[in-house]
C-alpha cells in the first residue's frame, strides 16, 4: 500500500460553497462591468484625466476593481466556484501535423521550458511577475529616495540614506513625484488584471454546452467576440464617436473652452487644444489609438455577417479619424494618413496573401468598399475642417522639430549620469531644472519624447521591464489556446498600437492617464485573444 500523505503535503480541502458566495460573486462581477464602463467613458470626458482630481477618481475606481478581483479569485480558489469560463490550460495543444507529445517514463508528456513558459498560463505568470516588478521598481524608488523637490523652491531638499542603498537600488530624485506614479501605476495594474479576468467570463447563452466544431469549420466560419468582449467595445467607440463629434463641432464654432464649460490655463487657444484635451495631439494620441480598433471591430461584426445597427461603428470611425486632422496636430495627422494607408493596402491585398473560398471573397469585397468609403469620408471631412490651420502647420514643422532636438539634447545627459535605474519614475520635470544651461533655457513638464523620458525615468532597467511586458501581450496571440482573434482583426490592432509608439517618440501620450489607460485596456484584450483557439 502507498504511503499516506502527510498531513501537511495534502491539498487545502476546499470550503463549503453557500449561496451568499454565490450572490457576492454575482455582485461583484455586475459592480466590475459597471465601473469598467464607467472608467472608460470618464477617462477621456473628464479632460483627459489631466488634473488631480479627475486622477483621484480613475484611481479610486482602479482599487475598486483591484478589490473586487480579489474577491472572485478567492471565491473561486478557496470555495472552489467554478463558473462557466473562456480557461486557459497548462499545456498547449500539439501543432497540427504533429504526432502525440513525447512521453516520458510514467506515460505523461515529458516537461520542457518551451511548454513551461509558451502556454498561455505560462504568459500570463510572466507577465503577472513583470508586472510584480515594475510596482516594486517604483516603489523601492520611491522608498530609497535621495531627495524631495518643494513648490517653490528650486534646491532639493536631500536624504541621508546609506550609501549602499543608493547605489545597489533603484532611488528617486523626487519622492513625492515617485509616490504619485506609484499609486497612479497600482491603479492601473489593478484596472489591467480585473478588465482581462472579467473578459474571460462568459455570459448568457455562451455558458451553455456548446457542439465542438471540426478544424474545417474553425477556420471557414467567422466567428464573433464573445459578448463581454463585444459589449466592452461597443461602449468604446461609441464614447469615441460622441467624443470626436464634440471635439469636431468644438472646433468649429471657434470656441477655447474644452467641452464648452473651461478655459484653461494652458493652451487657452481654440488651435492648440481639441475637444476636452487642453493639447491637440494627445486628443490625435487618442483617437488614432481607438479608431482602428472601432475599425477591428466592425470588420469583424461584418464577416459573421451581422447586418444593420453595427454599421454605425463605420460613422464613428470616420468621425474619430477625421479628429487628429481637424486637430491640426501634425504628428497626428501623418499617424492617422499611415494608418488609413496602410488598412486598405492590407485589406485588398489580403485575398492574396491568404486565398479563400470565392464566396468569401465575394462578401470581402463589399466590406472593402464600405472600409474605402469610410476612409475617404474621414479624409474629406478632415481636409474641409482642418486643412486650412493644419497648412502653415506643415510648413514651420522643420523649425519646430528643430526646436524639439535642442530639448532632447539638453536632457540625454540626464539619461547618462542615470543610466541604470533612472531619475525616478516621474521626476524629470522637478530634475532636467538641475540640467538647464541658464534660466532662459525652456523648461517642460514633458519631454515630448516618451521613449526618452522613460529611460531618463526609469533607468535601462525599468524600461527593459516595461518593453519585456509588452512583448509578452504582442506574443499571447501567437500561443494557441483562449478566444479566437482573427488576423485582420489583430492587425488592426496592431496599427493602433504601433501608431501610438510611433506618436511617443515625438510626444507624451503614456503621460496621460486617459491615454495609458486605454492602451491598456486594448492590451488586456489581445492578452485573451489566440489565432487558434483550442
Amino acid at each position: 500500500m502507498p504511503a499516506e500523505t502527510p498531513q501537511s503535503l495534502r491539498a487545502p480541502k476546499p470550503q463549503p460553497l453557500r449561496v451568499l458566495d454565490i450572490q457576492l460573486y454575482r455582485v461583484s462581477e455586475d459592480l466590475t462591468e459597471g465601473l469598467i464602463y464607467f472608467m472608460l467613458v470618464f477617462s477621456p470626458w473628464a479632460f483627459g484625466t489631466t488634473q488631480p482630481w479627475s486622477i483621484s477618481i480613475m484611481d479610486c475606481s482602479g482599487y475598486i476593481l483591484g478589490i473586487l478581483l480579489l474577491i472572485k479569485l478567492i471565491l473561486r480558489s478557496w470555495k472552489n466556484y467554478q463558473l462557466p469560463r473562456w480557461q486557459e490550460r497548462g499545456q498547449p495543444c500539439p501543432p497540427e501535423g504533429d504526432s502525440k507529445p513525447e512521453m516520458g517514463g510514467q506515460g505523461s508528456p515529458r516537461p520542457n521550458l518551451a511548454s513551461l513558459f509558451l502556454s498561455p498560463s505560462g504568459l500570463t505568470v510572466v507577465l503577472a511577475s513583470l508586472t510584480i516588478l515594475i510596482l516594486l521598481f517604483c516603489l523601492v524608488s520611491a522608498l530609497n529616495a535621495r531627495a524631495t523637490f518643494h513648490p517653490g523652491n528650486p534646491v532639493p531638499e536631500y536624504h541621508q540614506r546609506p550609501a549602499w542603498m543608493l547605489r545597489f537600488l533603484p532611488s528617486s530624485m523626487d519622492s513625492s513625484a515617485s509616490w504619485r506614479v506609484f499609486w497612479n501605476y497600482l491603479a492601473l495594474a489593478l484596472s489591467f488584471w480585473a478588465i482581462r479576468d472579467w473578459l474571460l467570463g462568459k455570459s448568457g447563452p455562451e455558458r451553455l454546452p456548446s457542439v465542438p466544431s471540426t478544424p474545417d469549420t474553425r477556420h471557414s466560419t467567422p466567428q464573433l467576440l464573445p459578448a463581454r468582449m463585444r459589449r466592452l467595445l461597443w461602449v468604446l467607440s461609441i464614447c469615441g464617436g460622441l467624443l470626436a463629434l464634440e471635439s469636431i463641432i468644438q472646433r468649429a464654432a471657434g470656441l477655447s473652452k474644452l467641452l464648452f464649460l473651461v478655459q484653461p490655463r494652458v493652451n487657452p487657444n481654440t488651435e492648440t487644444q481639441f475637444g476636452p484635451f487642453a493639447y491637440r495631439a494627445n486628443a490625435a494620441q487618442y483617437f488614432n489609438l481607438l479608431w482602428p480598433v472601432t475599425l477591428a471591430f466592425w470588420w469583424t461584426l461584418q464577416r459573421a455577417g451581422r447586418h444593420g445597427s453595427h454599421h454605425v461603428l463605420l460613422f464613428c470611425c470616420a468621425l474619430m479619424a477625421a479628429g487628429p486632422i481637424i486637430s491640426t496636430s501634425r504628428a497626428g495627422a501623418f499617424i492617422t494618413a499611415a494608418i488609413l494607408i496602410l488598412t486598405v493596402l492590407l485589406l485588398f491585398a489580403w485575398p492574396l496573401l491568404f486565398p479563400e473560398a470565392a464566396s468569401v471573397r465575394r462578401k470581402s469585397r463589399a466590406s472593402l468598399r464600405l472600409v474605402l468609403l469610410c476612409g475617404i469620408a474621414a479624409i474629406i471631412l478632415g481636409f474641409a475642417l482642418g486643412w486650412k490651420n493644419l497648412k502653415p502647420r506643415l510648413a514651420g514643422m522643420e523649425e519646430s522639430f528643430a526646436g524639439r532636438e535642442q530639448m532632447y539634447e539638453a536632457a540625454r545627459p540626464m539619461s547618462r549620469d542615470y543610466h541604470l535605474f533612472g531619475t525616478g519614475p516621474g521626476t524629470f520635470e522637478s530634475v532636467f531644472q538641475l540640467y538647464r544651461i541658464s534660466t532662459e533655457t525652456y523648461w517642460p513638464a514633458q519631454l515630448h519624447n516618451d521613449w526618452l523620458e522613460t529611460r531618463i525615468t526609469f533607468g535601462w532597467l525599468g524600461t527593459i521591464l516595461i518593453l519585456a511586458a509588452l512583448l509578452t501581450v504582442l506574443t499571447r496571440w501567437f500561443i494557441r489556446g483562449g478566444i479566437h482573434g482573427g488576423r485582420r482583426f489583430m492587425l488592426l490592432i496592431l496599427l493602433a498600437l504601433v501608431g501610438c509608439l510611433v506618436h511617443a517618440r515625438y510626444d507624451f501620450p503614456f503621460q496621460i492617464y486617459s491615454i495609458l489607460f486605454l492602451f491598456l485596456t486594448i492590451c488586456a484584450l489581445l492578452f485573451n485573444l489566440s489565432r487558434r483557439p483550442w
